[in-house]
C-alpha cells in the first residue's frame, strides 16, 4: 500500500512536508518525495490531506468503564484494599466496549490504560492499540507502569479505612515500597536456594519491576503540593516516575522546568467536580512545555470522550502552546512516555503504520477524520 501525495505531519521535524508512505506488513517501509507503485499495490490518494501519527493518549481507562451500563461496568478500581499492587489491567480489559471504536475512528490508535485513582496504588497498566477483539492481541507493551494516587481520591474512598490526610497516602504508597526493598533483597541474597527465600508475596513480586527501574510509578497528582510528594517518594526509592495530571503545575512551573519526569496534563475539558480541580487551566501544558518539560495531554477517557484528544491539544494551542509541541503531546511524547516510542508515535521507518489522514488539522473541531490505518489495516 502506498499513502500518496499527503501533506506530512511526522511528529520530527517541526515543518510538514509533502511525500508517499509505503506499508508493508504493518510497518511504514518507505517515506519518500515519490514512490512508484509495484504492479497490483493499493494507492490511496492523499492529495490535499494532512497524514498524521497515530494519536496516543497516555491516561486513560478506555475498556475498563463500561459505555452506558453504569457502575457494573467500572472495572478500574478495587474498593475493598487500598494497596493492591497485584492487580493486572488486562484482567478487566473489554475490548468490545464500544468507545475504543470511538477512538480509533477519531485517529486515538494507541492508549495507556488501566486501574482508576482510588488506590494509593492500584496496580499495573498496559498499553493497547485500539483494535482488535482480544486484549493480548491488542496489548503493545506489559506493563508499562504501575499506578499509583495521591490527593483527594483515595482520602475519600478509604477514610473509613484508617487513610484520611494526604501523609496517610504518602505512607501507604512507602510502606508497600518499603517492604518490597526487603523483600527483593532476601530473594537476591537467597540466589537458587529455595529454602533461604522469602515467603512468597505478590503484592512485593508486583513492585519488583517498579525497584528495578523497569517501569515507572504512574502517580496521580492534580494539586501542587502532591505534585511534589510524587517527586519526593520518586527521589526517595530511586525509581522511575511519570506524574499524572498536573492540574496545578503552571503554580510550580519554574520548580518543574527541566523535569526529568514526564507530565501528563488533563483532563481539562470538564467541570472543577472537586477542591484539586479549582486551579486547572488550560494555559499549563504549554506553559510547562516552554519550560522544557515532556508533556502529553490526556483525557482520563471516559472523563473526557477518548475522541476529544485532538480537540484538546487545540484548545491547549488556542491557550497559547506551541502547535507542534502540541502535536508530539497527542503522539511522541506520550508514546515515550508509557515506553512504546520504537513502534508508535511518529511517522518513520520501521514504525507500525498507525496513520491518520484528515481533510485539515484535527486539533480544530471542523476537521473531518478521512481515514485511519491501524497496523496498516483501515479503520471501518
Amino acid at each position: 500500500m502506498i499513502v500518496k501525495n499527503g501533506l506530512i505531519y511526522d511528529a520530527v521535524k517541526k515543518d510538514p512536508y509533502v511525500a508517499d508512505i509505503r506499508v508493508e506488513e504493518g510497518k511504514i517501509k518507505k517515506i519518500a518525495k515519490s514512490i512508484a507503485p509495484k504492479k497490483g499495490e493499493e494507492v490511496i490518494d492523499a492529495e490535499g490531506l494532512r497524514v498524521y501519527p497515530g494519536f496516543i493518549d497516555a491516561h486513560c481507562h478506555l475498556g475498563l468503564d463500561g459505555w452506558g451500563i453504569g457502575f457494573e461496568g467500572h472495572d478500574y478500581n478495587e474498593p475493598g484494599d487500598p494497596c493492591t499492587p497485584q492487580l493486572r489491567s488486562e484482567d478487566s480489559f473489554n475490548p468490545f466496549d464500544p468507545t475504543i471504536k470511538h477512538a480509533a475512528m477519531a485517529g486515538i490508535t494507541s492508549v495507556a490504560t488501566g486501574q482508576g485513582s482510588a488506590n494509593p496504588i492500584g496496580g499495573t497498566w498496559i498499553a493497547v492499540k485500539t483494535r482488535g477483539i482480544c486484549v493480548d492481541d491488542m496489548i503493545i507493551k506489559t506493563p508499562v507502569a504501575m499506578k499509583c494516587a495521591l490527593g483527594e481520591n483515595p482520602k475519600r474512598v478509604y477514610r473509613e479505612k484508617g487513610n484520611a490526610a494526604r501523609m496517610s497516602t504518602a505512607a501507604v504508597i512507602r510502606n508497600m515500597m518499603f517492604k518490597a526493598k526487603e523483600y527483593l533483597e532476601k530473594k537476591e541474597a537467597a540466589g537458587d536456594d529455595i529454602s533461604k527465600r522469602p515467603a512468597f508475596d505478590f503484592k512485593c513480586e508486583a513492585m519488583i519491576p517498579v525497584l528495578k527501574k523497569e517501569i515507572p510509578l504512574k502517580i496521580h497528582a492534580h494539586q501542587a503540593n502532591d505534585i511534589l510528594t510524587a517527586i519526593r517518594l520518586a527521589k526517595e526509592f530511586d525509581v522511575l516516575l511519570t506524574i499524572e495530571h498536573v492540574t496545578e503545575g503552571h503554580l510550580i512551573a519554574d520548580k518543574l522546568a527541566g523535569c526529568p519526569y514526564p507530565l501528563a496534563v488533563g483532563p481539562t475539558l470538564t467541570h472543577a467536580t472537586k477542591f484539586e480541580l479549582q486551579n486547572k487551566s488550560w494555559v499549563t501544558p504549554g506553559l510547562l512545555a516552554s519550560k522544557g518539560c515532556q508533556v502529553s495531554i490526556i483525557t482520563d477517557s471516559p472523563v473526557i470522550p477518548q475522541e476529544y484528544l485532538p480537540l484538546c491539544a487545540g484548545l491547549a494551542v488556542k491557550a497559547g502552546m506551541d502547535p507542534f509541541e502540541a502535536l508530539k503531546a497527542i503522539t511522541i511524547n506520550p508514546a515515550k512516555q508509557i515506553g512504546i516510542a520504537d513502534r508508535v508515535g511518529s511517522l518513520e521507518v520501521g514504525k507500525d503504520a498507525d496513520l491518520v489522514i484528515a481533510d485539515g488539522d484535527p486539533m480544530v473541531s471542523s476537521t473531518c477524520v478521512v481515514k485511519v490505518l491501524i497496523d496498516g489495516e483501515p479503520v471501518e
